[in-house]
């Protein structure tokens, strides 16, 4: 009769996976903090460079991915995939921070008629298989 030892696998760092799904969770308890202890209303510095900056990464995006995505380069899905993402975050901010009446419905039409449906062209772009 042979004995075999079990085998122990080394301790690896946790894969990004898992890492990345931690921490998603563990952002669910920091939100309910932030729900009740954060002001409806606040003054902040650097509105207009916050916004700014923003547009001026999704103008990045945007010619990005056209660019890309006209030369057949597969570099156009990545380019696409955060393009998208910044769109629904800027569509988003744009409706919540608005202020009520004609600025919340300019802000909601910009989003329905621009916005998001550049962000569903993104997404297709960036899910497509690519032609080889």
């Amino acid at each position: 009769m042979t004995l075999v030892a079990p085998r122990f696998q080394p301790r690896r760092m946790p894969r990004p996976a898992t890492l990345l799904t931690g921490a998603g969770v563990a952002l669910l308890p920091w939100m309910v903090v932030l729900a009740k202890t954060l002001p409806q209303t606040a003054e902040v510095a650097n509105w207009s460079t916050a916004w700014i900056g923003l547009d001026a990464l999704l103008a990045v995006g945007l010619t990005g991915t056209g660019l890309l995505l006209g030369r057949s380069d597969p570099r156009a899905a990545p380019m696409a995939a955060a393009t998208a993402a910044l769109l629904v975050v800027d569509a988003w901010f744009d409706v919540t921070t608005a202020a009520g009446g004609g600025a919340r419905a300019a802000a909601l039409a910009l989003a329905g008629c621009a916005e998001l449906p550049l962000a569903a062209l993104c997404a297709a772009v960036a899910t497509r298989r690519p032609v080889l």
